[in-house]
């Protein structure tokens, strides 16, 4: 009897290609998966940003403004705000302890006289190059720390002009920067005065009337630190969304945390009204 030599079909061509594309397309999913998880990570293991909110400033509302900025923060980032609220042109700020684990300083107050033990931890927190944000009576926050405005926010304020409408411009050949990202020329009105700045400070914004134009934010590093100021701030701005965005601008430059490691999805029981 003969033996009977095994027939071998030769391996189909498309079979092949099929099976190597078939095993790209699967490294390539895992890539992908490994590089979600990876954010996810981050995103998970990233400390939420610390606020400590300084106000004290009655003829712009500061305390209903930054309630409601707090508000629209946390909602959207994972950041949580802390509270040293205080009054108008008084005697110290409840709730300043606060600084002491804080990443930020936000300052909104007017002409409050800080007691010696609280002015110790506000001078102490800007030595160790912390990052600040000034608004608006910022650049009078303290009574009995006046140079914080030169010294510090870099500013040289000295009064305001009328009450009139004015817009808000980008300033010339700083539309790249960080803090400007996604800010939109928007209305304001009654500009600060601040005809002799430091040197050393970038400006960002100028406010322009049919006969003035005054710088009304920018930035500038003190002591090593990061430092962001704006002589905005009236209610009608925190309303407006260039302005907001603007400040979380400022609020991520200053303390150079990823905003993208920070957001958070908006859902029905965050979202908020504004």
């Amino acid at each position: 009897m003969r033996a009977v030599t095994p027939v071998v079909f030769p391996r189909s061509r498309g079979a092949e290609v099929g099976r190597r594309g078939q095993g790209k397309s699967v490294r390539w999913l895992g890539l992908v998966l490994f590089a979600i998880t990876g954010l996810a990570a981050a995103r998970a293991e990233a400390p939420p940003l610390r606020i400590c909110l300084l106000s004290a400033s009655a003829e712009y509302e500061s305390d209903k403004s930054l309630a409601g900025f707090q508000a629209y923060l946390e909602a959207r980032y994972a950041v949580t705000c802390q509270r040293a609220f205080g009054k108008d042109k008084a005697v110290g700020l409840p709730g300043l302890e606060a600084l002491d684990t804080a990443d930020l300083m936000s300052v909104f107050t007017r002409r409050i006289t800080l007691p010696p033990a609280q002015l110790e931890r506000v001078q102490k927190y800007i030595a160790r190059g912390r990052p600040i944000i000034g608004l608006r009576t910022a650049s009078h926050a303290f009574q009995n720390y006046l140079e914080f405005d030169r010294a510090v926010l870099g500013g040289g304020y000295v009064g305001h002009h009328t009450n009139a409408e004015a817009g808000v411009q980008l300033a010339a050949g700083r539309s790249q920067h960080p803090v400007l990202a996604g800010v939109s020329p928007f209305p304001t009105r009654k500009l600060y005065k601040n005809p002799t700045l430091a040197d050393d400070v970038v400006v960002l914004l100028d406010g322009v009337t049919a006969s003035d134009r005054e710088p009304v934010a920018w930035v500038r590093e003190q002591h090593g630190g990061r430092v962001f100021y704006t002589s905005l701030g009236t209610p009608e701005d925190f309303s407006q969304e260039s302005f907001r965005r603007l400040l979380v601008n400022a609020i991520f430059w200053t303390t150079q945390r990823d905003e993208a490691a920070l957001r958070q999805p908006l859902s029905g029981g965050n979202r908020p009204s504004q």
